[in-house]
C-alpha cells in the first residue's frame, strides 16, 4: 500500500468507497430476492469495480484481489450465465465483510490483511459459467458481451479484455473499409462518409453502442446538429440513433476511426445549413423515405423507445461541449469538528437571543420590541439552517438491517422479510451513531423470540413467511422509530413468571403488575425468556444495554404486544443533543430544567391527596398510580428539613418505560438552551446533564432524569 499516499486522494476514496460499500449489503440482500433484476446486477458489477479501480491507484492489492474476484462472478451474472443462488449469495457477501474489513484497516492507515486463499478460490470457481463453453466460442462472445451491458444500463463500462478486442475490432474495421492503401488504410477520397465501404445500420448502432453506451450523448431535440449537417450525413445518423445525438466533432472522430479522414461532415453542414430551414427536415425526411423504404421506419420507431430507456437505466445526458459551460460542484466535504464549533457559536447566539427576549419584554420601546422579534426570526433560521448541516438520514443505520435480518434468518431456519419505512427521515449525525446499538438489539430480538418457525407459522394459520417492520417518523422536535413484527407476541404470565424466578419481583408483586408493566419487564438487567443461552440471545443483556442508551439520548421506550399476533416497540428521542428545548423550575430559589422530552404532564396538586403504598409516597392521576418524589430535598441544601407545604406542582416525566412525579416550587415555562459541560469540579455529579445559562443571565442546571432517579430513587 501506498501509505504515504496524498491525504486528501486517500480521503476521497474512503469517502467514495465508503459509500459504495453501504450500498453493496443492501443491494446483495435485494439480489436475492429478486435475482434476475439486471439493473441490480449491473450495480453491484460496477459497485465491485469502482472500488476495484480506486484500491489500485492507492496499490492495495489485498483490496484489488478481492474486489476483481468478485467483479468476475458478477461479470458472469449480468451475461446470464449462472444463475443467483443462496449458495453464491453466502460466498459472495462473506467476500463483502472481508472487504469492509480491510476498509477499515486502510481508514486506519494499516496494511489490509488479504482475504483467505479458500475465499478468492470459490469466488474464482463461480465466476465460471455453469455449462463452461469452449474458449474460443467464450472469446467470440465477450464483444456482444460488452454490447448487452450496454443495452442494460452499463453506461459503456467494460473490462479491460473487452476494451482491448474492441480497438482490434476497430482496427480490422479500419484496414478493410479503406478505400486507398497508404497512411495506415485512411482514405484520402473527399466522400469519407460514404460511398462502396458504408457499413449497415446495425453496425454503425452497435458501434456507437459499445463506444459509449445507449443514451450517453442524447440531448435535446431543438439542439439537434442532425439538421444542420447535409441530407445523407443527416440520413445515416437519423437511422443509426435516433434522437441519441453526439456533437459534430465527436461525430467526426467516430467516422476517421470507421472509415479513414475524409470530407467533413461540418463543412458539407454549411452547404445544408443555406437552405431553408423548414425545407431541412423535409428533405431529411424524403431522404429517409426514398433512400430505405423497408429499415427506416422500423429504425424510427425504435430509436425514440431505446433513447428512453436508455436515459432512464443509464447515466444522465452528456451535454454538447460547446453548448454549455461546465457545472461547478455544488457540494463540498466539511470536517465535523468544524460544523461543531459552528453549532456551539450559534448556541451562544440563542443564549444572547434568549437574554435580549427577556430584556426586551421588561422594556417599553417599540423599536428594541420590533429589532428582538427580528433577532429571534434570524437566529431560529439559522438555528436550523445549521442544524441541517448535522443531519443525516436513518438510512445509514436502516442499511445495514437487511443483511442483519438475512444472515439471522438462515442461521435459525426462520423464513423473514423486511419492511423499512421512512429512511429518508433525517436526525442528529450524534443520534444517528448511537442509536445504530440500540436498534440492532432490537431487530435481533424480534428476529430470533418474535417470529416463529415456518412450520410453527403454518400450524397457526399464518404465512409461513414473517414479516419484520423498521419505520421512522419525525414528530415535532422528536424522531418516532418503531420495530414491530407479526409474530408469537409476549404473553404477560409468562414474563411474570420470569420475573419470579429471576428474583426481580416477589409472587405477589408480580400479579399485581398490570400488562403493559408485564412487557417493559424484558429491559430488566439479566431478563429473558430463553432457556438455552445461544450465539444470538439469552444472556438477557441485549435489551437492558437498549434501555440504558435510549435513557442517556433523553428518550423514552414503550411496548405494545398482543398475543399470538405480534408485538412492537416504539422509541422517542429528540431530533439533536445539541440544543435542547427544556421546561425551566425553581427549587427555592434556584433555577433547573427538565428536558422536555422527558415531561408528560403537569398538574397544581393538593399533597394531602397523596397516599403511602410499601412506604413510599404516590399518588393517582385517572386510575394510574405514580411514584412522587420531592427533587427539592435532593438537590437544594437545607431543604431537607423545611416544612411541607400543602399545595404544589407536579411534573410528570418518563425515562424510558417508567413515569414518576417530581414536585416542584414553581414553574417558570419552556426555554430552549445550550447545554454547556460541567467544569471539573462538578463533572459527574450524579443526576446532572450539563449546564446552561438562562434568559435572566444566571446558571441553570440541566437535570438528568435517568442518573437522577437512580441515584437518589
Amino acid at each position: 500500500m501506498a501509505l504515504d499516499a496524498d491525504e486528501e486522494i486517500l480521503q476521497d476514496f474512503l469517502v467514495e468507497a465508503g459509500e459504495i460499500l453501504e450500498k453493496l449489503s443492501e443491494q446483495l440482500v435485494d439480489l436475492e430476492q429478486h435475482p434476475d433484476d439486471s439493473d441490480l446486477l449491473n450495480a453491484i458489477f460496477r459497485g465491485f469495480h469502482t472500488v476495484k479501480g480506486g484500491a489500485g491507484f492507492l496499490q492495495l492489492d489485498a483490496l484489488v484481489n478481492c474486489c476483481h474476484s468478485a467483479e468476475n462472478v458478477f461479470d458472469i451474472l449480468r451475461n446470464h450465465k449462472r444463475k443467483v443462488d443462496s449458495e453464491l449469495m453466502d460466498v459472495v457477501l462473506e467476500a463483502l465483510d472481508h472487504v469492509n474489513a480491510m476498509f477499515e484497516q486502510v481508514r486506519h492507515h494499516e496494511e489490509p490483511t488479504p482475504a483467505p486463499d479458500e475465499l478468492i478460490a470459490a469466488l474464482d470457481a463461480l465466476a465460471k459459467p455453469e455449462a463452461e463453453a469452449p474458449a474460443a466460442r467464450v472469446a467470440t462472445e465477450q464483444p456482444d458481451s460488452a454490447k448487452e451491458a450496454s443495452a442494460h444500463g452499463d453506461n459503456g463500462d467494460i473490462t479491460d479484455d473487452e476494451f482491448e478486442q474492441l480497438l482490434d475490432a476497430l482496427e480490422d474495421e479500419k484496414s478493410s473499409a479503406a478505400a486507398t492503401p497508404g497512411d495506415n488504410g485512411q482514405s484520402t477520397d473527399g466522400d469519407g462518409s460514404g460511398g462502396d465501404d458504408e457499413i449497415s445500420d446495425d453496425e454503425f448502432e452497435a458501434l456507437l453502442d459499445q463506444l459509449h453506451g445507449k443514451g450517453q450523448f442524447s440531448g435535446p431535440p431543438e439542439t439537434d446538429k442532425t439538421d444542420d449537417l447535409k441530407p445523407d450525413v443527416a440520413d445515416e445518423t437519423a437511422n443509426s440513433s435516433g434522437d441519441e445525438l453526439i456533437s459534430d466533432d465527436e461525430f467526426e472522430k467516430l467516422l476517421d476511426d470507421l472509415h479513414g479522414k475524409g470530407g467533413s461532415p461540418t463543412a458539407d453542414a454549411a452547404k445544408a445549413s443555406s437552405a431553408p430551414a423548414d425545407s431541412q427536415p423535409a428533405a431529411k425526411s424524403a431522404s429517409t423515405e426514398t433512400d430505405r423504404p423497408a429499415e427506416s421506419p422500423d429504425k424510427r420507431a425504435k430509436a425514440p423507445a431505446d433513447s428512453k430507456g436508455g436515459a432512464t437505466s443509464a447515466a444522465p445526458a452528456m451535454p454538447s461541449r460547446d453548448a454549455n459551460a461546465p457545472v461547478a460542484e455544488t457540494s463540498v466535504r466539511v470536517d465535523t469538528k468544524r460544523l461543531d464549533d459552528i453549532m456551539n457559536m450559534v448556541g451562544e447566539l440563542v443564549l444572547v437571543r434568549n437574554r435580549l427576549q427577556r430584556l426586551g419584554a421588561q422594556s417599553e420601546d417599540e423599536h428594541m420590541h420590533k429589532a428582538v422579534s427580528n433577532l429571534d426570526v434570524v437566529t431560529t433560521d439559522l438555528q436550523s439552517a445549521v442544524m441541517a448541516t448535522r443531519m443525516q438520514p436513518i438510512k445509514k443505520v436502516f442499511g445495514r438491517f437487511p443483511r442483519v435480518v438475512r444472515d439471522l434468518a438462515r442461521n435459525l431456519k426462520k423464513e423473514i422479510h423486511l419492511e423499512m419505512h421512512g429512511e429518508d427521515t433525517d436526525l442528529d449525525k450524534n443520534l444517528v451513531e448511537a442509536l445504530s446499538d440500540p436498534l440492532v438489539h432490537l431487530v435481533r430480538n424480534s428476529v430470533d423470540h418474535g417470529i416463529e418457525e415456518p412450520d410453527v407459522r403454518d400450524k397457526a394459520g399464518k404465512p409461513r413467511q414473517g414479516t419484520v417492520t423498521l419505520s421512522a417518523e419525525q414528530e415535532g422536535d422528536h424522531i418516532l422509530l418503531s420495530i414491530e413484527d407479526d409474530g408469537a407476541g409476549m404473553d404477560p404470565d409468562v414474563l411474570r413468571r420470569k420475573a419470579v424466578e429471576k428474583g426481580i419481583y416477589e409472587q405477589d408483586a408480580a400479579d399485581r403488575l398490570t400488562n403493559a408493566e408485564c412487557y417493559n419487564l424484558i429491559f430488566a438487567a439479566g431478563f429473558s425468556t430463553k432457556d438455552q443461552i445461544s450465539d444470538v440471545s439469552g444472556r438477557g443483556v441485549g435489551m437492558d444495554v437498549v434501555k440504558t442508551k435510549i435513557g442517556q439520548l433523553n428518550g423514552q421506550l414503550n411496548v405494545e404486544s398482543e398475543l399470538g399476533k405480534g408485538s412492537r416497540i416504539i422509541i422517542k428521542v429528540p431530533l439533536t443533543l445539541a440544543i435542547m428545548p427544556t421546561l425551566m423550575i425553581m427549587l427555592g430559589d434556584q433555577s433547573f430544567a427538565l428536558p422536555l422530552v422527558n415531561v408528560v404532564e403537569i398538574f397544581h396538586l393538593d399533597l394531602s391527596k397523596k397516599n403511602i403504598v410499601d412506604g413510599r409516597e404516590c399518588i393517582v392521576v385517572r386510575d394510574k398510580v405514580f411514584p412522587l418524589f420531592h427533587i427539592k430535598r435532593w438537590l437544594v441544601r437545607g431543604a431537607a428539613g423545611e416544612p411541607e407545604p400543602e399545595n404544589a406542582h407536579v411534573v410528570i416525566v418518563a425515562m424510558g418505560t417508567r413515569r414518576v412525579g417530581f414536585v416542584v416550587d414553581q414553574l417558570i415555562g419552556q426555554e430552549e438552551v445550550v447545554i454547556k459541560p460541567l467544569g471539573r469540579a462538578l463533572q459527574g455529579t450524579p443526576g446532572m446533564a450539563g449546564a446552561t445559562i438562562t434568559g435572566d443571565g444566571r446558571i441553570a442546571l440541566i437535570i438528568d432524569v435517568p442518573s437522577l432517579l437512580q441515584n437518589y430513587g
